[in-house]
């Protein structure tokens, strides 16, 4: 039986991992957060992965705050890139394998088709540099790594988009919200179930790929879907890019391609709308 490490794992994904792990009893896992196990702290990695015999280790742990990331770079870096460094020496000094979750920052975003996993990166932020230092670093130290990209993460866990819209859609007559940014919502329920038919699968296949759920959407369609599902009656007008400053850029297009793991592990995904009344049908019982 495989030892499966998850660490950041009261994050959204991490949560994710938990409920999902009932669904895969092969494997036996291991939940850590920050106070469990500082992914900072080589030594202290390296011994628990010892002690605990740990066959592949998750990692959900990151530095998400886009904006914060801007005057925070060395935490950002700290966690995204120095910590992923020392996942990747511990896991290759172990004979472990990593799979890693990376992000469309470190992409522009100003594509207009979906990006694959062989285009240019070009991370235009704190945060899209850092993580994709870590992406490097981490295939440099160990070759046995599978990196996945995502984009757009909700969950029933945590703070995230689509909690924040069904809160402000009862709270406020009208929202404006943005309808020049195109991506694919991505529950992190269907990654934590990706990750984990990877990790099910005979072969282990190294490489980057692309996760999210099918299909594509603006943030204000995706906030109008939110609402319909929620049965909230809330005025959500359109607005641009440019009529909603933030401290740093946000990618105009953030669609990834997800031929690659549907092709070589089997993948199937859903279709974002299914997965969002699966979610709010989960919060609505939390009420």
């Amino acid at each position: 039986m495989k030892t499966i490490l998850i660490t950041g794992s009261r994050g959204q994904l991490g949560n994710e991992m938990q409920q999902a792990s009932s669904r895969f009893p092969g494997f036996k896992f291991i939940y850590t957060d920050v106070d469990e196990l500082d992914i900072c702290d080589k030594v202290a990695l390296n011994a628990f992965v010892k002690i605990n015999t740990v066959d592949v280790i998750v990692n959900c742990a990151a530095y998400t705050a886009v904006d914060k990331a801007e005057d925070d770079a060395e935490l950002c870096y700290k966690i995204n890139t120095e910590a992923v460094r020392n996942i990747g020496e511990v896991a290759s000094d172990n004979n472990v394998q990593v799979v890693h979750v990376s992000t469309d920052y470190v992409f522009d975003g100003t594509n207009y088709v979906p990006y694959t996993e062989d285009q240019p990166v070009c991370p235009a932020t704190v945060y899209g540099k850092s993580k994709l230092a870590g992406e490097e670093a981490l295939m440099e130290a160990c070759t046995d790594v599978v990196i996945v990209r995502t984009a757009w993460l909700y969950s029933s866990f945590g703070n995230n988009f689509v909690k924040t819209m069904i809160r402000l859609g009862i709270e406020r007559d009208s929202l404006n919200v943005i309808f020049d940014q195109i991506g694919t919502p991505t529950y992190a329920a269907d990654l934590a179930d990706s990750i984990l038919n990877v990790l099910s699968c005979q072969t282990f296949i190294p490489g980057v790929y692309h996760f999210s759920d099918e299909g594509v959407c603006s943030w204000y369609d995706f906030t109008k879907t939110i609402h319909r599902i929620a049965a909230i009656s809330c005025d959500v007008r359109p607005i641009e890019t440019k009529d909603y400053p933030t401290r740093t850029p946000r990618p105009h297009y953030s669609v990834l391609n997800k031929t690659k793991i549907k092709n070589t592990y089997g993948i199937v995904i859903p279709y974002w709308e299914d997965s969002l009344e699966r979610c709010i049908r989960i919060l609505r019982q939390q009420v």
